[in-house]
């Protein structure tokens, strides 16, 4: 059946005349005339082909098709409402979130750990961390990324957050065991696979420091949280960089073992887009990170 609805307007005037109980109040709230509401009153009726209002009363009351059609009215009306309601709700989450890409190590070592006591200060604020496997990369979406290199990118405007230390490190239960053994010429490594350069390995740190090379079979990982879970559990030495090991030697979950620390040129960073929309929550999350004192 093809029903023809009659323009919304007409609907809207019907509806203001049943919540506000009368043509004067109706026309009120509309900021329209008393003869325009009942104009459009009987445009209505005639576009539905019966009376809507029985004026044979005082006040008028609905007739049968009318109360149908303001139950139609009213389900539509809300609905519509709650529509409006939800998508001003994606709205606010989305101005309310900001998007931070990271990799893997730092974002569960460094970062996270953080987030806690900005959450404390901001609980209105949803902040999304995405990790990646290699560096971090705008792309569409992300608000912020953090960034370990010499600060010089072209996509955006770099912010220092710490410098990096490098060093051995393993779990307190054996470093006795590995002392007796050898020490790291003859100790099992933990070694991480990267296509990034920029990522010191055990063979340039044992070669910057002047130290032996070690022969013994490593064990690979290819990522930083396998390896640093690999170091907590006893299973070798670590290559220790601050980002991800640095809160766990604080907390003595993991010990420095013997060797000089090395200091790369490289550093952590902040990176904010060059065009970057100034939305209050990245800016607030922005001010706390660079903030931070470590």
């Amino acid at each position: 059946m093809d029903i023809r609805l009659p323009p919304l307007r007409l609907l809207t005037v019907f509806e203001t005349v049943l919540r506000t109980g009368s043509v004067q109040k109706a026309a009120s709230d509309l900021n329209v005339t008393q003869p325009a509401v009942s104009q459009s009153l009987k445009a209505l009726e005639d576009h539905v082909g019966t009376r809507l209002l029985d004026r044979s009363k005082r006040p008028s009351t609905l007739t049968e098709a009318g109360r149908i059609l303001h139950v139609g009215i009213s389900e539509g009306f809300g609905r519509i409402t709650e529509a409006f309601v939800q998508i001003r709700s994606l709205q606010n989450a989305a101005e309310q979130s900001v998007t931070v890409a990271s990799s893997i190590g730092t974002a569960t070592y460094w970062l996270m750990p953080r987030l806690a006591d900005f959450y404390s200060e901001h609980q209105n604020i949803a902040v999304n961390v995405l990790t990646t496997a290699g560096a971090p990369e705008f792309q569409p979406g992300v608000d912020l990324v953090i960034r370990y290199g010499t600060g010089n990118w072209k996509d955006g405007r770099s912010i220092k957050l710490f410098d990096e230390k490098v060093l051995p490190v393993c779990s307190p239960a054996v470093v006795d065991r590995i002392e007796a053994e050898g020490g790291l010429s003859t100790a099992t490594l933990l070694h991480v696979r990267s296509d990034d350069n920029s990522w010191l390995t055990w063979k340039d740190y044992l070669s910057l420091n002047g130290l032996p090379e070690n022969r013994a079979l490593g064990r690979y990982f290819t990522n930083y949280v396998q390896a640093t879970q690999a170091a907590l559990s006893g299973q070798g030495v670590l290559l220790g960089w601050e980002s991800n090991a640095g809160d766990l030697v604080r907390q003595g979950r993991l010990v420095a073992f013997g060797a000089t620390a090395y200091h790369p040129k490289e550093a952590f960073f902040l990176v904010c887009p060059a065009a970057a929309e100034r939305r209050e929550a990245v800016e607030l999350l922005t001010g706390w990170i660079t903030n931070l004192r470590y």
